[in-house]
């Protein structure tokens, strides 16, 4: 059984072939720079597949340009889709608002549904649609099957979910706490509780997704009770180029002096966070920054670790009882120095890290807590594509 996995940003596709029972991975690949002036010889499509990388240079004016691009490399590669005896095509799609909770076959009502969604997350669904129509137009008799970035989230308590705004205008607008970041969440935490020989609702956890886009989220048995993001990803901890936790009123202090909404827009998603402290989104970049001196990078540094902090805290309370820590994302999964900071000086709350362990470099999930440490800290590498796949497959698979 293959499933090609397909996420479609503004931008961008990336892509999975892969087998979801065994996890193999036939193929990957990213296509980047849609609709963009490209300079010769920039790369344009990056493909890994059976023989080895092939990249394709040169400007591509739309997503349906870059999907037919992308199939002719598979078959250049020996694995033609439209032979390949698809079993499905898995799309990731951020916000399934109040209506999808679980992965859903694609129709046109369907369609037009994420569509219709598209006023919540206005950066990234609209995206989302565009992918699914043109798999659509690609593979005529594969299903299509979405599976939804809020999804592990519909169940949160109302607590957690409700904005003390009038309830009214609330129902009008969809206005809840929807989270994202669901399927790596749901993925990792699964994950950490199969490392800990244990089923996921005899655990509690603490999951930090930690990568350009930050969330984190409390677990209680196996549901997710609260999380860090809100009705947009914009909400929670600080990330690379997005502000997190802001008092609204300063949204309101900036148009009052000359900002519209679309320039608030950009300045809390592409201009904030990490960059909008230091000028620098890449935390590799950023450490060598803070390790020469430079006051800003320390600066961003240090908000990204209190506000982070802060979440650990609030979530340790709200569960009570603590089983396992987990780090994941591309800052979760290669930065010893933030997973060291966020759980520094913890050890009365039952955490303490063994810097030995937290330095070692392993792809694979492994503990970095020491053997007595109450609670269990984990790196467990997720896994989006496999999860999606995997989803997309119990969907249609017979019986």
């Amino acid at each position: 059984m293959l499933v090609l996995v397909l996420n479609s940003g503004s931008s961008s596709i990336k892509y999975q072939l892969l087998e979801p029972d065994s996890g193999t991975v036939s193929a990957s690949g990213l296509v980047s720079r849609i609709g963009e002036d490209v300079g010769p010889g920039e790369p344009t499509i990056e493909h890994h597949g059976r023989g080895g990388e092939i990249v394709h240079t040169g400007p591509i004016p739309d997503h349906a340009a870059g999907l037919k691009l992308v199939f002719g490399l598979f078959a250049a590669d020996g694995q033609d889709l439209a032979t390949a005896g698809l079993a499905a095509a898995g799309h990731r799609v951020v916000h399934g608002g109040e209506v999808f909770y679980r992965p859903t076959l694609i129709t046109d009502e369907v369609l037009a549904t994420i569509r219709d969604l598209s006023s919540l997350a206005p950066l990234h669904n609209p995206a989302n649609v565009i992918g699914i129509e043109c798999a659509m137009r690609l593979l005529p008799g594969v299903p299509q099957v979405a599976v939804f970035d809020t999804a592990f989230f519909h169940g949160l308590p109302a607590a957690a979910k409700t904005y003390a705004v009038d309830a009214g205008i609330a129902a009008k607008f969809g206005i809840r706490r929807y989270g994202f970041h669901g399927t790596s969440h749901e993925y990792v935490s699964g994950q950490a509780a199969a490392f800990l020989g244990r089923r996921p609702e005899d655990v509690n956890q603490i999951v930090l997704h930690l990568g350009n886009g930050a969330s984190g989220s409390a677990i209680r048995a196996g549901r997710a009770v609260d999380t860090t993001m809100g009705m947009t990803p914009l909400e929670g901890l600080v990330m690379g180029t997005r502000s997190g936790d802001l008092d609204p009123g300063i949204i309101l202090h900036l148009e009052r002096n000359g900002l519209d909404v679309a320039e608030i827009d950009v300045l809390l998603n592409r201009e904030s966070g990490l960059k909008g402290l230091s000028g620098i989104n890449d935390f590799r970049e950023l450490h060598a920054h803070m390790e020469s001196g430079d006051a800003a990078a320390r600066l961003a540094y240090d908000v990204y670790i209190h506000r982070l902090r802060h979440y650990i805290g609030a979530y340790l309370i709200e569960l009570g009882r603590v089983d396992v820590i987990t780090f994941t994302g591309g800052v979760g999964e290669n930065s010893s120095q933030v997973r060291f900071d966020a759980l520094a000086g913890l050890e009365r709350f039952g955490i303490a890290i063994d810097p030995q362990l937290n330095d070692v470099r392993n792809r694979s999930a492994h503990r970095i807590s020491k053997s007595d440490s109450e609670i269990a800290v984990l790196v467990v590498p997720t896994n989006e594509e496999l999860a999606i796949a995997r989803a997309a497959a119990d969907l249609v698979r017979p019986g």
